[in-house]
C-alpha cells in the first residue's frame, strides 16, 4: 500500500526462467507492493514452474502463445480485477531494476499524473547500459518523428518500464490494440489522445544475454508501427478517419 492505495505489480512473462526470481526477489523489497501478478505467454522453459514458486505471486497462463500484446492485456485486466489502484509493469527479464517503483508509484499517488514511464534515454545512460548501437540511433530517430506528428516531447516511446493509475487503465480503449510488441506504442500514443501528460524518470538499463530483446527485423516491423499509429492518430485527430484506437469521445480521464 501507498497512501491507502493498493499497488500491484505485473510481469509478462516469456522464457524468463534466468532472471525471474531476481526480478521478483527485488520487486518484494519494495515494502509498498501489495501483489505481483505474473502472465506466461506459454513459455517453453521452466518459467511457470519458477513463477508459482513465489510467494504472494497470482501465476496466469496463456494455453498458447499470444504475443506480448496480448500477455499485457491479461496482465492489466487481472490487476483491475484485483483491485488495484496503481498498476507498475516490470519486465521479469531484469532489465530495468524494480528499485524505482516507489518513485513511479509516488507521482501517480500524489494526483499528479496518471502515467509514468522509465526512461533509458534521459541521462544519457541506454549507451552506457549496453543497448546496441543501431537501437538507440532507430529509438531516437522515431522518438523525434513521434514528437513531430503527435505533438508531444517524450524522450523516448520504447521503454517497457510504465506505471498506470486505475482509472486510466478502465478508460483507455487498450483492448483494441495490436498483440504484438506496439501494443506498448499504441497505448502511450492513446494517453497523448486523451490529454494526458506522461511523467518520465530517468532509468537505468542493463542488456545482457538473458535480457528479452526483439530482433532486427522485428524492430524493423515494429519501427514501421509506430510510425502507422502515429500517422492513424493525426487523421483521426484532423477528422479525416475513424478509429477503434483514438475513439471520438475524448472523455477526460
Amino acid at each position: 500500500m501507498f497512501k491507502n492505495q493498493k499497488i500491484i505489480v505485473v510481469m509478462p512473462a516469456y522464457n524468463a526462467e534466468e532472471t525471474l526470481k531476481k526480478t521478483y526477489d527485488e520487486v518484494m523489497q519494495q515494502e509498498i507492493v501489495d501483489k505481483v501478478i505474473v502472465v506466461d505467454d506459454s513459455s517453453k522453459d521452466n518459467t511457470v514452474e519458477i513463477a508459482k514458486t513465489l510467494p504472494h505471486a497470482i501465476v496466469h497462463i496463456h494455453p498458447q502463445n499470444i504475443g506480448y500484446g496480448g500477455n499485457q492485456k491479461s496482465c492489466y485486466r487481472i490487476a483491475l480485477e484485483q483491485g488495484a489502484d496503481i498498476v507498475v509493469m516490470v519486465h521479469p527479464d531484469y532489465q530495468y531494476t524494480p528499485k524505482l517503483i516507489p518513485a513511479m508509484v509516488s507521482l501517480i499517488a500524489s494526483g499528479l499524473y496518471s502515467c509514468v514511464i522509465g526512461s533509458r534515454i534521459l541521462g544519457g545512460g541506454a549507451l552506457r547500459g549496453g543497448m546496441p548501437l543501431w537501437k538507440y540511433i532507430a529509438n531516437r530517430f522515431l522518438t523525434c518523428i513521434e514528437n513531430m506528428i503527435l505533438g508531444a516531447k517524450l524522450s523516448e516511446y520504447h521503454t517497457g518500464y510504465r506505471a498506470f493509475s486505475k482509472n486510466l487503465l478502465e478508460k483507455l480503449p487498450y483492448q483494441h490494440n495490436s498483440d504484438d510488441f506496439v501494443f506498448d506504442n499504441q497505448m502511450l500514443t492513446q494517453i497523448i489522445w486523451f490529454n494526458h501528460t506522461i511523467a518520465e524518470i530517468t532509468c537505468p538499463t542493463k542488456y545482457f544475454d538473458e535480457a528479452s530483446s526483439i530482433n532486427f527485423s522485428r524492430s524493423i516491423k515494429y519501427g514501421f508501427g509506430c510510425l502507422y499509429t502515429a500517422l492513424i492518430f493525426r487523421l483521426a485527430k484532423a477528422g479525416i478517419i475513424q478509429s477503434k484506437l483514438f475513439p471520438e469521445t475524448k472523455q477526460g480521464i
